[in-house]
């Protein structure tokens, strides 16, 4: 019998290429490496705590997909049911920066990741998970893969897997879905942990009071759900009554933000595996997200599970 997964996760990863200096991309000559993809930096973030993690996808088999299947393989994360296909290609995205922001450019259209459907997917394979994490990215890639993802938490209720979702919603994604926006709100009520920034909600729902916006999930079968609210804090409550606000932790300088979502995820996760109480895996999730966001890179801050030990250890602000 095999043994049980802690999260299984599912989605597209892209290659990075992240400017190596500031100023317009069309005077950048050099260019650092790297992978991205929320779904694998919540399954990285999850390993480095110690947690069993399976990601599903599918890649390119060419150069760049056999590099990113390494890069999350070596991270301790179960890559046996990622898919590459010699058809097509793996999706990549340029980070340019720029002294008082950084602009994202997409080349994902028609990706290896997009063309994912039901027949790809080995079911017995998520019956192993205790939860099931999905962010409402992987539903706009393709109509393809809306269903996959919809077919993914049926599979789940069905089976009394838990299912955790973070909209993550992207604008640029949004217009690839007849009515996306509505259907992102019908997977966000399905999800038993549902992880949304305040505007995501907002848009999802029409109001940014968090109050509204709790009562709405909840009313809709939501189990647990915590909202984001960058550097102020987060707003949490359960259907078991548990509520309540978590301040975020203090940085000095935040390097690079994207990623801070995911790293949240991995931690509140982890907390509610580990059996903590949804405040202390809020504020856990709270924690990685200030790590992640002073470093450079989606995985690279990402921190592990002694790192966390040694800042509870020493009550330190985040210093780096």
């Amino acid at each position: 019998m095999q043994s049980q997964l802690d999260v299984v996760t599912l989605g597209e990863t892209m290659i990075l290429f992240d400017a190596a200096s500031t100023g317009p991309l069309r005077y950048t000559n050099q260019f650092n490496k790297r992978i991205g993809g929320a779904e694998s930096n919540v399954a990285i973030g999850l390993s480095k705590l110690g947690h069993s993690v399976g990601w599903i996808s599918k890649l390119g088999d060419e150069e760049l997909g056999h590099f990113t299947l390494n890069a999350i393989r070596g991270e301790g994360v179960d890559t046996t049911n990622v898919l590459m296909d010699p058809e097509e290609q793996t999706g990549l995205y340029v980070k340019e920066k720029r002294t008082d922001r950084n602009q994202v450019y997409y080349y994902r259209s028609g990706s290896a990741a997009s063309t994912m459907t039901t027949a790809d997917i080995n079911w017995d394979y998520i019956k192993r998970a205790r939860i099931v994490h999905l962010t409402g990215i992987t539903p706009l890639l393709s109509e393809s893969c809306y269903e996959l993802v919809n077919e993914v938490f049926h599979f789940a209720k069905k089976h009394q897997i838990t299912v955790s979702f973070d909209p993550n919603i992207r604008m640029k994604l949004l217009k690839n879905i007849p009515n996306g926006k509505e259907k992102l709100l019908d997977l966000a009520r399905q999800a038993d942990i549902l992880l949304p920034g305040l505007d995501e909600a907002e848009q999802l729902v029409g109001t940014s009071d968090p109050d509204e916006i709790i009562s709405f999930f909840l009313a809709s079968g939501v189990q647990k759900i915590a909202i984001k609210n960058g550097a102020i804090g987060t707003t949490f409550a359960t259907a078991n009554g548990e509520n309540g606000f978590v301040k975020s932790y203090p940085v000095s300088r935040v390097n690079d933000p994207i990623g801070a979502g995911d790293g949240f995820a991995a931690g509140v996760l982890s907390g509610l595996l580990k059996g903590k109480p949804f405040q202390e895996s809020v504020d856990l999730g709270s924690l990685i997200g200030s790590i992640v966001v002073s470093v450079f890179g989606d995985i690279e801050g990402l921190p592990t599970i002694q790192e966390i030990e040694s800042l509870n250890a020493t009550k330190q602000d985040v210093l780096r």
